[in-house]
């Protein structure tokens, strides 16, 4: 890992640094070339200058390749140098500097007209501007690849001890399967985004932990939960084979109805909450809760139960009609199972939200047991829940429904000392 993490930031800084060097290099030639050429002029004008006061001799006087050249093209004037470079040869005549070869050095050639028809002509050397090219070409020819050596150096050392607590990370995470979820990563010290990284690492393998315990149990919850059925079935059946005076064929029957009802509940609760745990898709559509309640007050209070729907408000939510039925359902039934007698089931709109509640006048729940009642397979009271009929999967299963809504669900102390359930769904448009 480190070595490509060297190799990539060596390749990026080589590419930073030849892009700088030639830039570098562009812009110091064209700075060179424009200082000369401007020296030049100067040193152009001041020939000049001296030509109006002192005629040729100004001319025959100077150190550099210097010519006048009349109109015709030839030459009337010349230096020393310019004659011995050029002899009666004239440098060509331009409005705009040039660059030639002259007496086999390369020179910059300027002009500039005077009176009469006549143009004066100065060729200045430029070696000493090949010179420092050459010297700054040198220069970074061996000051790019040290610095590029010494940058590779110093990524190797910093991105290796940057990456090391990485490593480890890596290491422990390659070393954790699904038997030790219970491992973690070592954080660094350092408090900065690796030890971030490896903070949230911990907080998803904490979650993967707890999702794979509830995992574990649920399935020995489950799976004792299918057993219990079918283990009553079959005991009867061999009592029923073994003993066929003692057990009739009518009490056969009816444990095994019962039992198989009891069965087919559990395995519709165990579909539902797997849907429910997948996202499954609900029908969304306007959902009156007003309805719901007063049909679960009446089924209620046919079995006999004082159920008080005083409280029971016109409110419209989306959602699914038949899993919202079936949430207020498990509430309503989860009271008359723990009540003495009386049980309320109210109805609220209030701002954006609608509440349902469900409230008893039994013992009610712990406040250390509140939230473990939505656990699946989770009685309090596990002989009474058992007798009733009772699989610890309702609560859970409405909670679920709850959620698919956007929803939440609660659970507090009645007005009567026992449980009061609150369900909070958004109000529909």
């Amino acid at each position: 890992m480190r070595g490509r993490t060297t190799l990539g930031a060596t390749v990026v800084v080589a590419v930073a640094l030849l892009i700088g060097a030639f830039s570098f290099y562009g812009v110091l030639s064209a700075s060179i070339h424009d200082s000369t050429e401007r020296a030049a002029e100067q040193r152009l004008d001041e020939l000049a200058g001296r030509l109006d006061g002192s005629g040729a001799d100004a001319i025959d006087a100077a150190d550099e390749i210097v010519q006048l050249i009349g109109p015709d093209g030839s030459v009337r004037a010349a230096s020393e140098d310019a004659r011995e470079a050029l002899g009666s040869n004239a440098l060509p005549v331009s409005d705009d500097a040039q660059t030639l070869i002259v007496d086999e050095e390369w020179m910059l050639v300027i002009s500039d007209d005077l009176d009469g028809d006549r143009t004066l002509v100065l060729a200045i050397s430029m070696e000493d501007d090949a010179e420092t090219l050459a010297t700054v070409s040198a220069l970074l020819f061996i000051a790019v690849p040290l610095l590029l050596l010494l940058v590779a150096v110093t990524t190797w050392l910093v991105v290796g001890r940057a990456l090391r607590p990485v490593e480890r990370i890596r290491e422990h995470v390659d070393d954790i399967t699904a038997e030790r979820l219970h491992q973690r990563v070592p954080v660094p010290e350092t408090a900065d985004e690796i030890a971030a990284l490896a903070t949230t690492m911990n907080g998803m393998l904490d979650r993967l932990d707890a999702a794979a315990t509830a995992q574990r149990r649920f399935v020995s919850d489950a799976s004792h939960e299918l057993r219990s059925p079918l283990a009553t079935i079959r005991q009867h059946a061999e009592l029923a084979q073994a003993h066929p005076d003692v057990t009739s064929i009518g009490e056969l029957s009816e444990v095994v109805s019962e039992e198989g009802l009891r069965l087919q509940g559990i395995v519709e609760s165990l579909l539902l909450l797997a849907r429910l745990d997948e996202g499954a898709s609900t029908h969304d559509e306007a959902a009156d809760l007003d309805d719901i309640a007063l049909g679960e007050v009446r089924r209620l209070r046919a079995a006999g139960l004082e159920v008080d729907g005083s409280g029971i408000r016109a409110a419209r939510v989306h959602g699914d009609p038949r899993l919202l039925g079936q949430l207020v359902r498990n509430l309503a039934d989860n009271a008359a199972r723990h009540s003495r007698g009386r049980v309320s089931i109210g109805v609220t709109p209030s701002d954006r939200y609608a509440f349902v509640t469900v409230e008893d006048d039994g013992s009610g729940v712990p406040a250390e047991e509140r939230e473990r009642i939505f656990e699946r397979f989770v009685r309090l009271d596990e002989a009474r829940s058992r007798d009733a009929g009772g699989s610890g999967l309702g609560l859970a299963i409405a909670r679920s429904i709850a959620a698919s809504a956007r929803g939440t669900l609660v659970v507090d102390d009645s007005r009567w000392g026992g449980a009061r359930f609150v369900l909070t769904l958004p109000l529909g448009d």
